[in-house]
This record gives structure tokens, sequence and C-alpha cells, in this order.
């Protein structure tokens, strides 16, 4: 039997998705009248899924992406439900699941002893009713799929095309390489240092804002193959669920991670006291920082560390969301306008939230004249969850790095008592009740991005289209448009390997 030359896999991959896609797109939304020319300016996993929602319900998207390739990109990423889901509904759940590890379980350990605090399997009844899973992952397979998905739906992608300046009213981006833009929407989604944030900042006259939380987070992933040779080791992977640890300490807390795909790895992120190294998702740091950071740590993570071969540092910033997100034509979202501390389990979720909204708003466009107003009811929409969200997560990095003392022993003694009892750590048994945390968690799992979005327009964006007709009668405004710079995807984007 002939063999298929192994450099079109990956075109035979996207051919495979595009048809899986377009053959139903899973429930076809409710669609634009009016479709319009969006620029969004950053292709990471925001801009991705930013891109993807927009073509699900028909406006033309052009993605401008700074990097002329896809750098690898390694580390572990986690999908709470209220992310599965949104994925899920755009018809990606078998794509995801070959990419990822479907998690039911948490183990909770004292980091510098390895004593079990507790286990929790998370509740079957309360997942179907986030209509979501925890899945876990390489952010760079996300990323993949997200950009092979976006191409499959017809967004166009270029790559190598670093943005200089915006103009929000103007609606113009121009590049490095002087060429200019136009498109009806820009959508900045190039991360907290891009120059749509910049614009933002500018045009509130605002300096960053950041609590010093002084913190580093050392991440780094150890192929499972390793693992399984060391008998002390190979114990993370004995439980019939996957399941995530997590491991307390003084000023210092770990996660540890199993992620799927083609290369099954071992996730570790160890957060502690700001050290010497600077560092950045792009450019690697020491191993020495990583293993000073678990120099006091149980066994298993002694001998995790001495595994790794490479591992990267940023620093664990208290940068605050800014107060206005809306200028003009343009709008961002995501880490420019919002970034999570790193490592938080929501730090993916709430970009792809963003562009799900974002699409679902627009998705009732009859007339450039609604632009602005559905521009600022995103950030009205986005705002109050982002805000709770990035609190919720910043307690959490607290919750378990806190110094001994009365909290910790109260915490600790909580858990010790629930697993003595034979019950989940986040479960309410008795006079052990469920922490206010795992209620707050439930919450932001259960959240649905779009119907958040479909509430809105029902409550509010109804009865604004029956003042503007009752108002100045009923007029579908100029359908003509600019010049479209938004056609012809081409294959030869795809990511080859």
């Amino acid at each position: 039997m002939a063999r298929i030359p192994v450099s079109i896999l990956p075109v035979l991959s996207l051919i495979l998705l595009t048809f899986l896609l377009t053959k139903g797109f899973n429930n076809r939304p409710k669609q634009a009248a009016l479709p319009i020319d969006f620029l969004i300016v950053g292709g990471g996993i925001a801009g991705l899924a930013c891109a993807i929602a927009l073509r699900r319900v028909g406006h033309r998207v052009l993605v401008l992406e700074q990097d002329s390739t896809f750098p690898p990109m390694s580390g572990p990423c986690r999908m709470p439900p209220n992310l599965s889901k949104i994925l899920y509904h755009w018809g990606l759940q078998d794509e995801l699941r070959k990419i990822g590890v479907v998690s039911g379980a948490i183990y909770i350990g004292i980091q510098n002893t390895g004593e079990l605090l507790g286990t929790h399997i998370w509740d079957e009844e309360v997942l179907r009713e986030t209509r979501g899973e925890f899945i876990f992952a390489h952010i760079g397979d996300l990323r993949r799929l997200l950009y092979d998905t976006a191409l499959a739906v017809g967004a166009n992608i270029r790559l190598g095309s670093r943005v200089r300046t915006v103009n929000p009213d103007a609606q113009t981006v121009t590049l490095v390489t002087g060429e200019v833009l136009k498109g009806d929407v820009i959508v900045g989604c190039d991360g907290p240092s891009g120059v749509t944030r910049q614009v933002l900042l500018i045009e509130q006259e605002e300096d960053e804002d950041e609590v010093p939380i002084n913190m580093s987070m050392y991440c780094t992933t150890i192929p499972k193959s390793l693992i399984m040779k060391d008998p002390r080791l190979k114990e993370l992977y004995d439980h019939k669920i996957p399941t995530m640890y997590t491991w307390f300490g003084d000023k210092h807390a770990v996660l540890g991670i199993p992620l799927g795909g083609r290369n099954p790895e071992f996730g570790l992120c160890a957060y502690g006291p700001q050290d010497k190294y600077e560092g950045s998702w792009q450019e690697p740091a020491p191993l020495a920082g990583l293993r000073g950071m678990l120099a006091s740590s149980e066994p298993r993570l002694l001998r995790l560390s001495k595994l790794a071969t490479n591992t990267a540092c940023v620093h664990v910033d208290g940068k605050a969301p800014l107060e206005d997100w809306v200028d003009g034509f343009m709008v961002v979202m995501g880490a420019a306008v919002h970034p999570m501390p790193p490592g938080s389990i929501q730090e993916c979720a709430l970009t792809v939230e963003d562009g799900a909204v974002l699409a679902k708003l627009f998705s009732h466009l009859h007339s450039k004249d609604q632009i602005k107003s559905f521009l600022w009811a995103f950030q009205d929409l986005r705002q109050p969850r982002c805000a709770a969200v990035h609190s919720k997560e910043a307690g959490i990095i607290h919750y378990m790095t806190a110094e001994p003392g009365e909290f910790q022993c109260a915490r600790d003694d909580m858990m010790r008592a629930k697993h003595q009892a034979g019950v989940g750590i986040l479960d309410a048994t008795g006079d052990l009740e469920e922490p206010p945390e795992w209620v707050d968690i439930k919450e932001v799992f259960g959240y649905d991005a779009e119907d958040d979005a479909d509430n809105w327009w029902v409550e509010w964006g109804l009865l604004r289209e029956r003042a503007r007709n009752n108002s100045s009668g009923s007029h579908m405004g100029e359908v003509a448009g600019t010049k479209n710079l938004f056609s012809d995807v081409h294959v030869s984007h795809v990511i080859t390997t």
C-alpha cells in the first residue's frame, strides 16, 4: 500500500477539519445581516478564538500576527468547563480530546513533606450542569488547533505582520513595512505589552496600575516516558482518573498537570518569592532557578526538577484591568486589558469567552450605526466578569502560598478532617461546610459566555433597536463598506512541523 508523504499530512488534517466543521458547524449560529470587516491584531489564543467566533456568524476577518512562524510553545494549559463548553459548541470536542487529557480529580499535599491533605473527584452532576469538562493540554497544541480551525472556517491570517500604529477613529492599522490596512472594527488581542493596550493607556491618560505580588512562576514540562521509568514518580500516573496535583507551601506552591497530545508530558508550575531571574515565555530561564524554587520540596518534586531540561520564568504581577476597553472603532480584549496571573486556570478561558461574546453581539448587526454600541456593550458585559475572576485567581495564589499561621492551620486542618471523614476536600458534609472558594469556583465554571451575550440582546439590545426605530424610522444604514482585504485564505498558511 502506498504511504502518504509526511510533508502533506498537515494539509490533509486541515482538509478533514474543514470538512467536519463545514458539514454542520455544530448548530450553525445566527448569521449577521450585515457582514463587516474585522482587523484582529495578534494571533495568539485570544486573536484566533475571536477570529473563529466572528467567522461563525458571517463576518470577514483578517488576523495580523507579528511572528513569521508560530514558534514552538511549551507549557501546560488548564481548560476549565467554561472554556471547553465553548469549544465543544463550536464543534471541536473530538479535536480537543485528541490533544488533551480529561481530568477528573485533584490531589492536594504539603510541598516540603509530601503529606496528603486530601483529594477531590469532580462531581459528574456539577460538570453536567456546566456543560463542559476539565481538559489539560499543551498550550502550543491548543494554539495550533485554533489556528487550523480559523483557517478552516474562512479567516485570513497574515504571519510576519508586525503592527506599528493603530488609529481607532480612522479604523486603520499601519504595519512596520508602511502598509496601511483598513477595517470596520479593530480588535486588539496582542497582550499586555502590545500596541493596542498602549493606545488605550495614552487615550485614558493612565499609567500602568500594578499591585505588587512579588512572586515568580517557573514552568516546565517533563516527558511522561521519563517519569514512568522512575519507580518513585510513576505513581503520579497510577490513578484510574487523570489527576491534577497541587502542593501548598510556605510562600510557595506547585501545580502538577498531566498533559495529553502526541507527546504526553507532565507539566510543572512552581510559584515562589520573586528571584533575580527576569524571564519571559519566549526566553528560557536557568534551570538553577527552578531547582532553587523546589529545593526544600518533597522527594518527588526534587526528582521531577532534576528531569527538567528547560524552563521558563515569568513575574507574577498584579497588573490591573483597564478602565476602558473601547476607543473609537477599536476594542481590546484578552490579556491586553485584563491580564491574569500566569498559570491561572482561567488564563486562557477568559480570552476565549471574550471572542465568543463579541461575536454573539455582532451576530445582530444590520447597520453600521450599531457598531459602537455593540463595542461598549461588550465592555459592559465582560468587565465585571473579568474583574471578579481576576480577583478570585489572585486569591487562589494567596490561598495556596499562605505563610504558616492561623489561616494556614485552619486551611490544612479542614482538609485533613474531610479526608479522614472520607469525603472530597471541596464537599460539604455534616459540620464540615463547603468552602466558600468552591462556591465561587462553581459559579465561574458554570458561566456561559454566549448565553450572557444572548441575554443582553433580549433584555437591552432589542429595546434599543425598538427605540431607534421609533425615533428615526427603520433603516439599514450603509451596507457598502471598505475595500475587502479579507478574502482568499490559502492552505500555504498551515503550520508544518
